[in-house]
């Protein structure tokens, strides 16, 4: 409970305050989203062991209580999502961020994210959407500009729908099954007659296409490069991993309910997640040299992370998901960075000539450049391609995607760092910020370095890891003890 209970308590004494001591609230806010690093970091320590620990609040027995569990993807995702939020909170103190109710909007959301990545219920994973969605409402919104409005009210419309799609999905499962544990519901669809199997496909891949809409998945990724782009920077830095609550739902679901014991409704996602993810990344690719705005062009890049980490999804095997979760953690650091580089390049303040080293970083991780984490998260997706026309059009796919990136990183730094101005161009008054602003960002990319130093021990994390979600019965045994 303490990774949902710490940002919660914290967000509603931050909410009491008002908005009217910003300094404190920018104090408590810091050492808040500190210790809930600190905090993830002891559960990951734990969740390497092996240990898988479950939690019920009010001690009603599963499957009618309220389960939270904590497994090694779990942790992984805490830990992402933690430091993250403190690289983006950081930022928003020392860039001069200056929202009523910012920290206290911030901290419902980061109690939202986690509660979707703890909870072992698909009706408690639609409740902790639902909180980290209307925090991010909020959030997109502070300081009001028209280009925020607009993108505000596509945002949320998208979403509500979703939401709406989401309780289908919900209760047409609960309908079948009797049941929304997690747990419980893999072992009741498992054991659907084949009269239901219409009804439970047609369910599942509406669940799948709810989550391929949270993590802006080709065809429903319009939504998210002009959402970005006018979010505030440390608004956006934070959505970098909100993102990814939706390749979480994909890979939980895919692997834990409706994996290949699934009877009827089995391996349901099989036949278009692989397909949807090489369109992902092209797209994603393609959109980012189309732009010539550099907030844009790391949504396009977000979106093209996306697509390489379904690429490993999407070939269902161990090294498959051992590849795509390192790429996850790796993509999350670098475009969370990107988003606050963006905004110090549009200032021209903090670094001088630093910023276009920490561009060229940047760019060379976000593309899968070596020697970073990116190559090597790229190198394990295209080891684990089967030596077929499959793998052919994996191998393809990643590396024309690749190529394009590059030119479209090559063609925006050059625009930024090298050409002049164009003649009667409009100059954009911004404030300045404190060289000190550097520091979030140097400590996201000092992650990349991490995760690349430290590549064969993440590796090993996340194979263990994809071990652990193709053997499910390890997962229902701690929820159902005895089944």
């Amino acid at each position: 409970m303490g990774p949902i209970l710490l940002p919660l308590a914290t967000a509603v004494a931050l909410a009491a305050m008002g908005g009217r001591r910003a300094r404190l609230e920018q104090a408590i806010s810091l050492t808040a989203t500190a210790l809930l690093l600190l905090l993830s970091l002891l559960l990951l320590r734990s969740a390497a062991a092996g240990e898988t620990s479950v939690y019920r609040p009010g001690d009603w027995p599963s499957p009618f209580g309220i389960v939270l569990l904590l497994d090694r993807l779990s942790a992984l995702m805490l830990v992402a999502t933690s430091l993250v939020a403190l690289g983006s909170v950081a930022y928003a103190c020392l860039s001069g961020l200056r929202a009523r109710y910012y920290h206290a909007l911030f901290q419902f959301q980061l109690a939202g994210l986690s509660g979707a990545f703890l909870t072992a219920d698909l009706f408690n994973l639609f409740v902790f959407f639902e909180i980290l969605l209307i925090a991010s409402y909020c959030l997109l919104t502070l300081g009001p500009t028209r280009s925020r409005l607009r993108a505000g009210l596509h945002y949320v419309v998208i979403n509500l729908v979703g939401s709406t799609l989401f309780l289908v999905a919900v209760g047409t499962l609960y309908g079948l099954t009797g049941t929304l544990n997690l747990a419980d519901l893999a072992l009741r669809v498992a054991a659907l007659p084949a009269a239901d199997a219409t009804v439970a496909r047609s369910a599942a891949l509406l669940l799948f296409a709810v989550f391929a809409l949270k993590a802006a998945v080709v065809p429903l990724h319009l939504w998210l490069p002009g959402t970005y782009a006018a979010a505030a920077p440390p608004v956006a830095a934070l959505f970098a991993i909100m993102t990814k609550v939706g390749v979480y739902g994909i890979i939980r679901v895919a692997t834990l309910v409706f994996g290949p014991d699934a009877g009827v409704a089995a391996a349901v996602a099989g036949p278009w997640l692989l397909p949807v993810a090489l369109a992902t990344q092209m797209v994603g690719m393609a959109g980012a040299l189309a732009t010539r705005d550099l907030r844009r062009m790391q949504g396009y890049f977000l979106i093209g992370s996306v697509g390489t980490i379904l690429t490993g999804v999407g070939l269902f095997t161990h090294e498959g998901l051992t590849a795509a979760l390192y790429y996850l953690v790796h993509s999350t650091f670098t475009i969370a960075a990107m988003f606050l580089l963006a905004d110090l390049i549009r200032r021209r303040s903090a670094g001088g000539g630093a910023l276009g080293l920490l561009f060229l970083f940047g760019a060379m991780a976000v593309v899968g450049l070596p020697p970073w984490s990116g190559f090597i998260g790229k190198a394990l997706v295209l080891a684990a391609a089967p030596l077929d026309r499959v793998g052919a059009w994996v191998w393809g796919v990643t590396l024309l995607a690749g190529l394009v990136g590059v030119m479209a990183s090559a063609r925006m730094g050059g625009r930024l760092f090298w050409l002049p101005a164009p003649a009667g161009a409009a100059v954009v008054a911004v404030r300045r910020v404190r060289r000190s602003a550097l520091a979030p960002v140097l400590g996201l990319f000092g992650a990349v370095v991490l995760l690349t130093v430290f590549g064969d021990a993440v590796t090993r994390y996340t194979r263990a890891t994809a071990d652990q979600l193709f053997a499910p019965q390890e997962y229902v045994r701690a929820v159902l003890p005895g089944r």
